[in-house]
C-alpha cells in the first residue's frame, strides 16, 4: 500500500511510520519539520520538508490512504496563533480531504482529539455524546472531523479521538502528563502535582500508532469516529505509578483547574482492537532512554516553548 502521512516527523508520527515500513507499505512523509526530522533513511521512504498548507497535490498520484497527525497541537501552542490554528487544523484538512477524493484516494485517517467533548460529568464518554468543545484547539478538531465526514460517500474516513498520549518517541513531548511526570522524578526526584484530583484518558504511543495500522488492514470497518483511549486515571495516580518505577517525593500543590476528561473506547475494541501498552511500560521506556543517554532534554521537547523561539506564523 502507498500511504501518505502529513506531519510524520512529529511525537506520534517518528514511531508509526517505521512500523509501516515493517509492514511494508511505501510511505511520502511531509512535515514543515518545525521540531526536527527522526527518521532513519528507508528505501520505501520519501520524507519532504513542506507545509500542509502548501501542499503539492501532484504527491496524491496512487496514494492508498492518509495518514493526517500534521495540526497545531494542544491549547497553549493554538493560542500562540489562533488564525494559524484554523489555517492549518481546518482550512487545509479541507483542501486536502478534496483534492484526495477527487485523486482517487481511497482512505483517510484524522488525527482529532478526545479533548472536541469538552467538559463532561458522565463516567463513560462515548462518541454518541454531543460535542461542546470549550477551546480553539478544541473547536478546530471538532470542525476538521465535520469536513471530513462530509466526504465519507466518497472514500472512507476514520476520525479517531486518542486520549493523551504517553511514551518514548525519537521526537520526544516532554510536556504531556504521563511524560512529564515521568522526567521530573528522573531530573529532579521530585514531582510536583496541581491539584491531583483530575482525570486524564491516556493511551501509549504505541498503541495510538496500532489503531491507524488497525483501520489500514480494516477498511470494511464503516466510517466513523472512535475514541481511543484505555486508562482513566487521576494525576496523583499517575504520579504515585511514577514513584513505584522511580524513588522520588510527590508534592501536591493547589490547582485552579478543576477539569477531568473520560474517554470510553468500547466502540474501537468491538472493531477487534486490541490495546497492548499502559502507562508503566510508557513510565518504564521513558526511564529506560533515559538511563541510557537517548532522552535528553531540549526546548524541542516543549511545544509551546520551541514554538516561541520559533516565531511561528
Amino acid at each position: 500500500m502507498k500511504i501518505l502521512v502529513t506531519g510524520g516527523s512529529g511525537y506520534k508520527g517518528s514511531v508509526l511510520i517505521p512500523l509501516l515500513l515493517k509492514d511494508g507499505h511505501k510511505v511520502i512523509n511531509i512535515d514543515t519539520n518545525w521540531f526536527g526530522e527522526k527518521l532513519a533513511k528507508h528505501e520505501n521512504l520519501i520524507s519532504l520538508q513542506m507545509d500542509v498548507r502548501n501542499f503539492d497535490y501532484s504527491l496524491l498520484k496512487d496514494v492508498d490512504s492518509i495518514i493526517h497527525l500534521a495540526n497545531i497541537a494542544n491549547d497553549p501552542a493554538v493560542d500562540l496563533n489562533p488564525n494559524l490554528s484554523w489555517e492549518v487544523n481546518v482550512l487545509a484538512t479541507h483542501q486536502l480531504v478534496d483534492k484526495a477524493s477527487r485523486s482517487g484516494v481511497k482512505q483517510i485517517l484524522f488525527a482529532s482529539s478526545g479533548s472536541v467533548y469538552g467538559v463532561k460529568d458522565e463516567d463513560k464518554v462515548t462518541e454518541d455524546l454531543e460535542l461542546v468543545p470549550i477551546s480553539t484547539y478544541n473547536k478546530t478538531k471538532m470542525c476538521a472531523e465535520r469536513i471530513l465526514l462530509s466526504y465519507k460517500e466518497s472514500l472512507d474516513v476514520k476520525c479517531i479521538r486518542p486520549a493523551t498520549v504517553c511514551g518514548y518517541s525519537p521526537r520526544m513531548r516532554l510536556d504531556v502528563s504521563v511524560n512529564m511526570l515521568t522526567f521530573q522524578a528522573l531530573k529532579n526526584k521530585k514531582i510536583t502535582v496541581f491539584g491531583g484530583n483530575q482525570t486524564r484518558p491516556n493511551i501509549h504511543i504505541f498503541d495510538i500508532a496500532n489503531v491507524y495500522r488497525h483501520f489500514l488492514k480494516n477498511t470494511q470497518i464503516p466510517s466513523g469516529c472512535f475514541n481511543a483511549g484505555f486508562e482513566n486515571v487521576t494525576i496523583l495516580d499517575i504520579a504515585k505509578l511514577v514513584q513505584k518505577k522511580i524513588d522520588c517525593e510527590i508534592v501536591v500543590t493547589e490547582s485552579n483547574d478543576p477539569r477531568s476528561y473520560r474517554q470510553d473506547s468500547t466502540k474501537l475494541l468491538e472493531t477487534g482492537f486490541k490495546p497492548n501498552f499502559n502507562i508503566e511500560t510508557a513510565i518504564e521506556e521513558i526511564a529506560e532512554n533515559f538511563y541510557s543517554g537517548n532522552l535528553k532534554e531540549s526546548d524541542e521537547c516543549y511545544t509551546v516553548k520551541w514554538m516561541k523561539k520559533l516565531e511561528i506564523k
